[in-house]
């Protein structure tokens, strides 16, 4: 996500780096060996700069040992038990041997999984060359994080063999799926054309020889065959990859496992990772954008950038995993389970204009191939959109704000708190009574402009503190101005992160607006900075460094509360399909804590009268709503086929367990069929805009579509009407005291 990026750099960093400057002069860097010189100065940046340092003890070892064997091997299908016995006896002595930058642990762990990589190539080829006996009744089980470690080779052997055998039978249920769906196409054809009467003797011998040649299915034996060809081809892919990796880049997995032991956010970037930095910071917007985790053994989207490829298509949706990659033109697909994360991007982006298709285990436990068009992402589509909801005789504004966005060149370009005022004044004038701001799966984005937004609907006062090691800034809105004074709502989710969630927190602590959406959002109260470790060393012949993400102040909300972990809980809650999903801030590693400092200064609004009231009002309609209590069902099933673990291999067995899913799934077909029976539309000046472009044309009537199937709109109109009237009611009440 595109969580507090560059802009703290500008507003923060130079504190910091004068600080740690002062530091770094006192120690010298100079070891000869590259890789203890990076431990040293890693280890020694994380201490002197880091929001909270951890202690490097025996748990810090212990830790850091569990994560890099994990890291290497999270299926357990290369390291024997035997292996990681003897790796224990370095499982606390990890912490001393960064202070002393000794590698034993790492160069034991990094040899021994070349060998038993070396291993597992001797084994899937010959398990690949026999067929697979898919009418025995058997199972495996996918819970790896309790899976033992293999007790020997063959043992080892077995387990690949599983793995394989469930590989591959994915492959030869899609063919058999396939041929089966040509046979009843072809079928239905000739049924159609045997009623067409053919007077032309040309035309009967062309459609002879074009069309009438009897379609031949190929036996299940030869299907089986294809797909066992097609997952060794997918391996074959894979060990071409690893085979080019070298020492340094299993040592910068070692120094990551290091350096997220300090929390999620915190990373070391090697020197040539260009595309791993764009990845973790979602700065280059290419490909199919989306932006992807590792997570287990499977390539997760954990976001998808409005505008992008991925967005366009609708085909692709936070919570999907990356199964397989086929490139246009090539027939089969490359397995990208177990694939190191770099590797797997590399697969998945190309030249713009070319086509890849994605073979995605969907968020319900489905498995489809989806084709998706590379592009660059649409910049004009992560700015702010507004429409104009009508019901019945009243005008309402929703304003959608994809990011917190401004030119780092010159903030008054263009940034999200200007082009949000803009919105505001153009709906004020169509006569709005109400607004509505959308920030779901707004991962974030400038300080700066989420500071100004929360302006333009208070007269003054704080929005934010944010604290570094002794320090605690309080951020402002200090202008009296209010753009807007009427009813506001803004609707969150679980992807609502960092700034979304300081602009949801500080108009809730005023009381200045009612939340609205899942549980609570995702929880990431954090701000990180990005330190070039080159500029600490005086004398360097050894290369680049590389780069050090590292996390160096928190986030509070006026009230003292932070963000990190509990987010912003809603004032009402309305479940989504994410809403048994792990998928926030707490659900990482090593997150910071949440915890609290002295709250601000700061007054509630007072433009409000039964502002519980409305709360109230609004929670009896969500428990009486059948819509919502189908969402909740769907969130369940989805949670539920998430955590199977046990999964048939038995073809029969499998076929009917993928055919009660989807006949499961229909039941929630209702879900995207609603119809909440609001108006949208764009704002005169957009609307003079399409007349030129007709791609803003679509793209407004594809998101006026959606939003008339949205609930989360509908309930958040309820509760400015109910607003609305306690405004009234405050005017009454001041004209009766006068």
């Amino acid at each position: 996500m595109r969580i507090m990026k560059k802009n703290f750099k500008v507003l923060f960093l130079a504190i910091f780096v004068s600080v740690a400057s002062c530091s770094f002069t006192t120690k010298e860097f100079n070891d000869p060996d590259k890789d203890k010189l990076l431990l040293d100065l890693i280890s020694y940046v994380l201490q002197k700069g880091h929001y909270d340092p951890k202690d490097v003890n025996d748990e810090f070892s212990a830790d850091v040992f569990e994560n890099f064997i994990e890291g290497l091997d999270p299926l357990k299908r290369y390291f024997l038990a035997s292996d990681i016995a003897e790796f224990s006896k370095y499982k606390t002595e990890i912490d001393d041997q960064i202070k002393n930058k000794d590698l034993s642990f790492f160069d034991l762990v990094y040899s021994r999984f070349q060998e038993r990589m070396e291993d597992v190539k001797k084994i899937y080829p010959d398990v690949l060359s026999k067929p697979f006996d898919f009418n025995e009744k058997e199972t495996i089980n996918v819970d790896y994080d309790n899976l033992a470690y293999a007790t020997s080779l063959n043992d080892l052997q077995s387990r690949w063999k599983k793995q394989l055998k469930f590989t591959t039978l994915s492959g030869y249920y899609d063919l058999v799926e396939e041929q089966k769906n040509k046979e009843q196409s072809i079928s239905s054809s000739k049924g159609t054309k045997a009623k067409e009467a053919v007077d032309s003797s040309e035309i009967s011998k062309k459609s002879k020889t074009e069309t009438d040649e009897p379609f031949k299915p190929k036996p299940l034996a030869d299907l089986e065959k294809k797909a066992r060809e097609t997952t060794k081809s997918s391996l074959d892919e894979y060990f071409d990859f690893t085979k080019d990796l070298e020492r340094k880049d299993y040592f910068a997995i070692y120094l990551n496992t290091i350096v997220e032991e300090y929390d999620p956010h915190s990373n070391y970037f090697a020197p040539p990772e260009k595309d791993r930095f764009d990845l973790q910071m979602s700065g280059k917007l290419e490909g199919i954008g989306a932006r992807l985790q590792k997570k287990n053994d499977y390539i997760t989207v954990i976001e998808i950038i409005s505008g992008g490829p991925a967005w366009r298509s609708e085909k692709i949706e936070v919570g999907d995993a990356i199964m397989k990659v086929r490139q246009e033109g090539e027939k089969d697909a490359v397995s990208i389970v177990g694939m190191r994360i770099d590797d797997a991007v590399k697969l998945i982006k190309g030249p713009k204009g070319t086509n890849v298709t994605l073979t995605i285990k969907n968020v319900d436990g489905t498995i489809s191939d989806k084709t998706i068009t590379r592009d660059v992402v649409e910049l004009e589509e992560t700015y702010a959109k507004s429409s104009l909801i009508e019901k019945e005789d009243r005008k309402f504004g929703l304003i959608n704000l994809p990011q917190f966005y401004f030119d780092m060149e010159n903030y008054k370009e263009r940034n999200a708190a200007t082009d949000v005022k803009k919105e505001i004044i153009r709906l004020k004038e169509e006569g709005m009574e109400g607004l509505v701001l959308d920030l779901r799966d707004n991962g974030g984005g400038s300080l700066r402009t989420a500071v100004d937004i929360a302006g333009l609907f208070i007269k003054k006062g704080p929005v934010v503190q944010v604290a570094s090691t002794g320090n605690k800034e309080v951020l402002e809105d200090k202008n009296s101005e209010i753009v807007w004074d009427g009813p506001l709502v803004i609707l969150v989710n679980e992807l609502s992160a960092s700034a979304s969630e300081i602009l949801a927190a500080a108009m809730q602590d005023y009381k200045r607006a009612i939340i609205i959406g899942s549980k609570q959002t995702y929880g990431k109260g954090t701000v990180q900075n990005v330190i070039d470790l080159n500029q600490w060393l005086r004398k360097n012949d050894l290369g680049d460094m590389g780069a050090l993400k590292i996390t160096s102040q928190k986030f509070y909300r006026v009230n003292g509360g932070s963000t990190q972990l509990e987010g912003v809980k809603s004032d009402v809650v309305m479940p989504d399909r994410y809403s048994y999903i792990d998928i926030g801030e707490r659900d990482y590693a090593n997150p910071l804590p949440y915890d609290k400092i002295d709250a601000a200064k700061y007054d509630l609004w007072d433009g409000y009268i039964d502002y519980d009231e409305t709360i109230q009002k609004s929670k009896e309609r969500m428990d009486k709503n059948e819509q919502l209590s189908l969402i909740d069902d769907n969130a369940k099933w989805i949670k539920e086929r998430r955590d199977e673990k046990e999964v048939n291999m038995n073809f029969k067995d499998y076929s009917a367990e993928i055919e009660q899913r989807k006949k499961e799934t229909k039941r929630f077909d209702a879900i995207d069929e609603y119809d909440n029976h609001l108006t949208f539309e764009s704002l005169p000046y957009e609307t003079a805009l399409m007349k030129q472009d007709t791609t803003l044309s679509e793209k407004r009537k594809r998101w006026h579509k959606n939003l008339s199937k949205d609930m989360y709109v509908e309930e958040a109109v309820h509760v400015l009407e109910d607003l609305k009237l306690n405004n009234i009611k405050a005017r009454k009440v001041a004209d009766i005291k006068n």
